[in-house]
């Protein structure tokens, strides 16, 4: 599972890897409801107007909080939807029937190594230096503070074979990863409708992933 992110911030890698331009306010090391960006079809991509894009990125809060939630705390548990139970969950069902899909932009992710008796935070990123699209999930709230609010979640799958992601967290928990979509997937997820949202619900390849111990990640934590 996932509670602890760089984000792609560079404008220049945003425009060439995902063909967006950075939102105002999103950070670059995330925590649950810190606001991160995601990336969205644009609601207007069908008008016919080529000054609209196809994509767009939008700051969210790291957490997705449901129409129904009234406070913004509930983000702090919704971070990660488990593939297997998100059509189920009350607090993901909606954004997931409705095919609210997204893409979240991420240079690394951060997991608990306990291999070693005692957790090491380690960086999981790309061996070719690209950044990673994760298939998300995004929704508005407008109950909890009277403004709307949008938040995303990141969908996860069983990693418990798999080469890398097997490593992380304690050795008694079932091992889980973010699910990271390959570029010619970008489209096509954000356009899937809601039936064929398990199709992408697939390991990335351990062989193209590499991860490296951080032990200076939580001491200098902004958090």
């Amino acid at each position: 599972m996932c509670s602890n992110y760089d984000a792609v911030v560079s404008t220049e890698r945003l425009r060439l890897y995902f063909g967006v331009d950075a939102p105002p306010a999103a950070k670059a090391q995330v925590w649950p409801l810190y606001e991160g960006c995601f990336i969205r079809r644009h609601p207007h991509k069908d008008v016919g107007d080529e000054a609209v894009p196809p994509r767009e990125a939008m700051a969210g809060l790291f957490g997705l909080i449901p129409h129904w939630a009234g406070e913004l705390t509930f983000g702090r548990r919704t971070y990660n939807a488990r593939s297997e139970t998100v059509a189920e969950k009350p607090s993901f069902r909606d954004a997931w029937r409705n095919g609210q899909h997204c893409i979240v932009p991420v240079e690394r992710i951060y997991e608990p190594d306990w291999r070693s008796g005692s957790a090491m935070p380690t960086r999981i990123q790309r061996k070719d230096g690209k950044p990673m699209g994760i298939a998300g999930l995004w929704t508005s709230n407008r109950k909890a503070t009277g403004d709307e609010v949008f938040s995303f979640t990141m969908l996860t799958v069983n990693a418990d074979e798999h080469e890398v992601f097997k490593h992380f967290h304690k050795p008694q928990d079932e091992k889980r990863m973010v699910v990271i979509l390959r570029e010619d997937q970008y489209d096509e997820w954000l356009d899937a409708p809601a039936v064929r949202s398990m199709e992408f619900m697939r390991q990335f390849p351990a062989h193209m992933l590499m991860a490296t111990a951080d032990p200076e990640r939580g001491k200098r934590s902004n958090r």
